[in-house]
């Protein structure tokens, strides 16, 4: 099952579909709400769905073309939601990432590395088991999450705005402090690959960037083997295409290793809060020396995700020196 949330004349309206039919879903008010009740209930979220049951058929791809379609699930309060990841997870991520590191030669092992070897020998634990941290990452909260159709912006002072194709775990946390997965979405992890090339210290400042995900939600198990491509449009042509793998065939960490070292932390289970974790990619765009221009395209598909997550750049005005006044 694949969900999605859509503006109508009078607010929000959440579709379910499986295959090509696409129906609202009755009495429901958002996403968010569907996981609530579905948390509250013990029903699992496509059980809450069948209970509620699904009313008019809609156009999805018709709705993409007229700009409704939204984020796929939100928090009412964008500072309880967190986007965050993980890097160095896929097998292949380790070579780019390194590329892109100038201190870097055949005879040193950069910290990159030995970070993606401590995942590809601890990062797949027996059942049950806790491996070795990943990198980790913070991005900002709802307010930096960007629907799809909608632009990245680029900050004024960025040196790079890139594209990550990722696939990203959508959870919801109850009362109790449990972290509740809603599902999967495809999201664009958006980031400055030419601040973190100078020093991979300046990592956690190339990721305070927007981020995009969905349109859709993918709802139950995800594909151990996923292929997706990523493509990059500039005045309606394609610059720049390249296939990306995901799912646990092509990582080097499970997800429930990467689930454990973000949620072991308390601040990350406080009830009510919503996050959008993202699991890391070896393909980018910038790896294969592309520069990206305000008015480029991103473009990011996946079958099993139902609709390509479509974003065009744009670059905000240079704001100069932030400054600080006294109280």
């Amino acid at each position: 099952m694949l969900l999605s949330q859509i503006r109508t004349e009078t607010g929000t309206a959440v579709v379910a579909r499986d295959g090509t039919e696409a129906a609202i879903v009755e009495g429901a008010t958002s996403t968010y709400a569907l996981a609530c009740e579905a948390i509250e209930t013990g029903r699992g979220i496509a059980q809450v769905i069948a209970a509620h049951g699904l009313g008019a058929a809609v156009d999805l791809v018709g709705l993409a073309a007229e700009g409704r379609l939204m984020l796929p699930i939100h928090h009412p309060d964008p500072g309880h939601m967190h986007l965050t990841g993980t890097g160095l997870t896929h097998l292949g991520s380790a070579a780019t990432r390194d590329a892109m590191h100038t201190e870097a030669t055949p005879e040193t092992m950069t910290d990159s590395m030995k970070m993606f070897r401590m995942g590809v020998e601890g990062g797949r634990p027996e059942v049950g088991g806790i491996g070795a941290q990943p990198e980790w990452f913070y991005k900002g909260t709802g307010h930096s999450a960007v629907g799809p159709g909608d632009p990245l912006v680029s900050p004024g002072f960025a040196e790079d705005g890139g594209e990550e194709p990722e696939i990203a775990g959508i959870y919801l946390i109850g009362p109790d402090g449990q972290p509740a997965r809603v599902g999967w979405a495809l999201a664009n992890e958006f980031s400055d690959h030419v601040t973190e090339r100078v020093n991979y210290l300046w990592l956690a400042h190339s990721k305070l960037r927007p981020a995009s995900f969905g349109p859709e939600i993918l709802v139950g198990a995800l594909p151990d083997d996923i292929r997706g491509t990523s493509r990059i449009r500039r005045d309606g042509a394609v610059i720049w295409e390249k296939p990306f793998l995901a799912g646990e065939a092509n990582m080097s960490h499970s997800f429930a290793n990467l689930e454990h070292h973000h949620f072991k932390y308390d601040i990350f289970r406080q009830p009510g809060d919503l996050h959008l974790h993202m699991f890391g990619t070896a393909t980018l765009s910038f790896g294969d020396g592309i520069r990206t221009q305000s008015g480029d395209v991103f473009e990011i598909e996946a079958a099993p995700f139902g609709l390509p997550l479509l974003n065009p750049l744009a670059q905000a005005p240079d704001r100069g020196m932030a400054r600080v006044t006294s109280l």
